[in-house]
């Protein structure tokens, strides 16, 4: 069984601490934000600019481990400690954009949004 993309019990100690409807609105300004971050990646990595890849990195991984998208997050912190932008392959970001696009799949149906 493969674990799931949003992980139960960090969504809802995050729902219990901050409440259900703030959430949501925390949910819908990271939906809103994350697609810029994964695009400062793939720009920052053609340009060769580590400290705006390594920021976008880093802001997509807090924000992943935020809500429990423990395998996003720990993708992004694999780029984020990886090394200068060239070091990392191209089919790196590929794989952090399917991963993201099932946790906006996941995190619309969590919040129904």
């Amino acid at each position: 069984m493969s674990d799931p993309t949003i992980d139960p019990a960090t969504f809802a100690e995050l729902q219990e601490a901050a409440g259900a409807e703030f959430v949501t609105e925390l949910v819908q300004t990271f939906l809103e934000e994350a697609p810029q971050m994964l695009k400062e990646l793939r720009e920052s990595q053609a340009a060769g600019d580590a400290d705006t890849f390594r920021r976008a990195a880093h802001s997509l991984k807090s924000n992943s481990l935020t809500f429990g998208a423990l395998a996003l997050g720990a993708m992004a912190r694999d780029l984020e400690l990886g090394g200068l932008p060239a070091a990392q392959p191209p089919e790196a970001l590929d794989a952090l954009m399917l991963e993201y696009l099932r946790v906006d799949a996941s995190l619309k149906a969590l919040c129904h949004v």
